[in-house]
């Protein structure tokens, strides 16, 4: 049967998803600060700058106020950036007679501020509210088409992790449930950081090789640095660790890599992020990253270098050099492999 569901954000994702749950027989309100959104949504039923040719079924309705939108449904969707996150729970917050009970999160970065995964951002403006992570690989270019991926709502909550689930799958949206909350959302935000380099590798030149290598020594970095903030290690061996950074650090519809190529070439930081148009999420997200890492103790040495090359005015051809001119070491970390040598 369908639901009513109310989406806070009508830029790629949020349009993509509403596609989605109209597809799936729920009726969707959509909320957007822009009024130039809110009436391309329902007079030419088309996100005509972010989504063009995708058509907006009838079933989904956009609107410029919160509360209207609020009242609509008691199961959110944000899909809405990162860093944008905190300050509209903040006016979720305000409208008191009408807030969520649970939230369904599309957005994937770290507060730049604070090193604070999106669940925790909205737990301190909404802690009422029960919030289900959701990352994957998946491009709103590809979702809002019906090409099949799959994907990972996870929360601390089974019963909402489940609803979540039901609500989103369908023939071409496949979704799984993950406990590790932790895991998921750290995957969907560091994968931002690696397909930057990604990008940069493209941009100087180099090829499949190196863009392979740096995949899995990054996939790598996730892992320990999510481990010691208390992950799973196997969530990212999963869609929201390794499926999302392939897809990422691989895609031109990533606007992370798209940005990352620019910067290889040679163009600065903030002209990159303009050229793309849309939120470069890696660019912001690299500081906690990097924070985070200093403060666990864990070695990040290509975070490191991202984080010199786009805030230190370091060039990435000698970033490059430092990464491959290390001291050398051990694939696995030494504790995992003490009782293997002989």
């Amino acid at each position: 049967m369908g639901r009513k569901v109310s989406v806070l954000g009508a830029g790629s994702m949020g349009t993509a998803v509403s596609v989605l749950l109209a597809g799936n027989g729920h009726e969707v309100m959509m909320w957007s600060l822009f009024k130039d959104e809110v009436d391309m949504i329902n007079e030419l039923r088309e996100q005509k700058e972010k989504l063009p040719g995708v058509i907006v079924p009838e079933s989904v309705r956009c609107t410029g106020d919160l509360e209207e939108s609020l009242r609509f449904s008691d199961i959110c969707v944000i899909a809405i950036p990162a860093q944008k996150v905190r300050e509209n729970m903040k006016a979720v917050a305000s409208v008191n007679r009408y807030r969520p009970s649970v939230i369904s999160c599309f957005s994937k970065g770290l507060e730049k501020d604070t090193g604070l995964r999106m669940s925790e951002v909205i737990r301190e403006e909404l802690p009422d509210a029960t919030v289900v992570a959701m990352s994957g690989p998946c491009h709103a270019e590809e979702l809002s088409k019906g090409i099949p991926t799959a994907y990972v709502a996870a929360s601390g909550s089974r019963k909402a992790a489940e609803m979540i689930q039901d609500i989103f799958m369908s023939p071409m949206f496949r979704v799984y449930t993950n406990p590790d909350i932790i895991g998921v959302e750290l995957g969907g935000a560091i994968k931002n950081v690696i397909a930057l380099c990604a990008g940069i590798s493209d941009g100087l030149g180099y090829g499949d090789n190196t863009k392979a290598a740096l995949m899995t020594r990054g996939l790598a970095e996730m892992s320990r640095l999510g481990c010691a903030i208390g992950a799973k290690k196997q969530t990212f061996s999963g869609l929201a660790g390794i499926g999302d950074l392939i897809v990422t650090c691989t895609s031109m519809h990533s606007r992370n890599r798209r940005a990352g190529i620019l910067i290889g070439k040679g163009m600065p930081v903030d002209k990159a992020m303009e050229e793309v148009k849309m939120v470069v999420e890696g660019v912001y997200t690299t500081v906690p990253v990097y924070n985070l890492s200093k403060k666990y103790g864990v070695r990040m040495p290509i975070t490191a270098e991202a984080y010199a090359v786009l805030f230190e005015g370091k060039d990435p051809g000698s970033a490059v050099s430092a990464l491959m001119n290390r001291d050398r070491t051990c694939e696995h970390e030494a504790k995992d492999l003490d009782d293997n040598w002989r």
